[in-house]
């Protein structure tokens, strides 16, 4: 049911998006229309860069509008990570469309201050109410956009939601110039005059400063920069990878965002002597750990094997063997004279030659001694591990051996059945080991301690019936159980 529902929990995110990014382009579109019908009329050249910096909003707000409906598709196989560089790329589109209007408007303002050239405006009530129109429009759409962009983690919807909430401090500014202007005019005051390209300039410095917080955001996140938002919480983050049980280091957290969604590489120090599935657990413990910091955050876990303080000589020698991809065995270690004696059983393939086998027992042993200074010497025992199939006429003794056994059982009442009887032959040192494991079927009710006798009486009596059976092998079940 998870599966058939996950289709349907994408779609919402996407949908308010896409929706956000619709309004947003037809509320710049009429603003900007508006805006230029009424510079053109007023010869205003404030209102004139108000409908310049809504031209570039309504080109940024298309932009937006196609990278929401890019950015959300789900990785494929020409890009791993997703879609979501198109929602950064759209805002560096955008930062480039508002300095060029900033360079616009600064050079268009500072003729006219300096030639005086344009400062006679006609007045007209049609410049305030776009103006006011403007700042309401501007406060409606930044608000849903910000409200939309917070939900769905989108740096394109947060980077308009910033940009429109500036707008309405540039649309006053031009009010405020506009109504001086006009008031220099009534009042024949000359300095007032100059309010309408000095507003202008006001305008663009809020356009730049606006510019300029957004292509540094840009800029962070198509070069992959750690995101700000989780720089304050990567040591706490470390702190916590550190505390779980098995990581010896926290050697390095990478994290970076990609539209909505995070990506986070970390490397983690864990004992060389760790089972693959203890290291395994520890992955998906500090995968939790990121996630908690940061929600659905795409995490690959590297892991480090190394040496920890509390490793046996027992341990570092294994681990050695483990290091070639050796096995090894029934590892002893005596200490004589502040000197250790270690003696192991190898095992290599039973078609291999000496010559090969003791090169790689010289190899081996040349490496322990490196790892542990203190060995004083190493006896290695050689066994050949078979790799040859089992000959067919090896089956009927072992169907024998199943009858006796079976027929063994049936002297001790406790035992209810005997299954998945399973006989192995290897041949050492000359001579032919025969093993049985076996599947024993005991009442539930019957005590650990009576399970234990009975086991080994049925192993005793197996054995004196079946004296070549070097080894008998007894795994007990309940009787409501005996599948496992």
């Amino acid at each position: 049911m998870s599966t058939t529902a996950q289709p349907d929990q994408a779609a919402t995110p996407h949908s308010a998006k896409r929706s956000a990014a619709l309004f947003s382009v037809i509320a710049a579109l009429g603003v900007t229309l508006f805006k230029l019908l009424t510079g053109i009329l007023t010869g205003s050249l404030g209102m004139l860069s108000e409908a310049a910096h809504s031209g570039i909003d309504l080109i940024a707000a298309a932009i937006t509008l196609f990278s929401v409906q890019v950015s959300d598709r789900p990785a494929d196989a020409d890009h791993a990570y997703g879609h979501g560089k198109v929602e950064s790329l759209s805002a560096a589109i955008e930062s480039v469309l508002m300095l060029a209007s900033c360079i616009w408007i600064l050079s268009e303002a500072v003729r006219r201050i300096f030639l005086r050239q344009h400062l006679s405006l006609k007045f007209s009530i049609w410049p305030f109410i776009a103006l006011l129109l403007s700042i309401t429009v501007d406060f409606t759409r930044s608000r849903k956009l910000h409200r939309i962009a917070s939900e769905t983690k989108s740096e394109a919807l947060e980077a308009d939601a910033i940009h429109f909430g500036t707008d309405i401090w540039s649309s006053l500014a031009v009010l405020v110039g506009l109504a001086a202007s006009y008031a220099g005019q009534y009042w024949k005051i000359p300095a007032l005059e100059l309010a309408d390209p000095v507003a202008a300039i006001l305008v663009a410095c809020i356009i730049l400063y606006v510019t300029w917080k957004l292509a540094r955001r840009t800029i962070d996140a198509l070069t992959d920069a750690t995101p700000t938002e989780t720089r304050a919480q990567t040591r706490d983050l470390m702190r916590e990878l550190a505390s779980i049980d098995g990581v010896l280091s926290v050697d390095r957290v990478r994290t970076r965002r990609s539209g909505p969604s995070y990506f986070a590489d970390v490397t983690l120090g864990m004992p060389r002597n760790l089972t693959f599935q203890r290291s395994e657990q520890i992955t998906m413990a500090a995968t939790a750990a990121v996630q908690r910091h940061l929600p659905g955050a795409d995490v690959v876990v590297h892991s480090v094997p190394i040496a920890s303080l509390a490793e046996s000589v027992h341990d570092r020698i294994r681990a050695v063997a483990a290091r070639s991809n050796l096995a090894i065995h029934d590892v002893s270690v005596q200490e004589y004279h502040h000197q250790l004696h270690v003696e192991q059983h190898l095992e290599v393939d039973e078609t291999m030659s000496l010559r090969a086998a003791h090169a790689i027992v010289t190899q081996l042993e040349s490496e322990m001694r490196r790892e542990v200074p203190e060995i004083s010497s190493i006896l290695t025992h050689i066994e050949s591990e078979p790799a040859t199939i089992e000959r067919p006429d090896s089956l009927e003794r072992d169907r024998q051996l199943e009858v006796r056994l079976r027929r063994t059982a049936q002297s001790f009442p406790e035992v209810l059945d005997i299954h998945e009887v399973f006989v192995t032959r290897s041949h050492n040192n000359g001579a032919d080991r025969i093993q049985v494991n076996c599947h024993c079927t005991l009442p539930d009710d019957l005590p650990m301690s009576r399970v234990h006798e009975i086991i080994t009486a049925l192993e005793n009596a197996f054995k004196l019936d079946s004296p070549e059976v070097s080894r008998l092998l007894i795994h007990p079940e309940p009787a409501t159980d005996n599948r496992r």
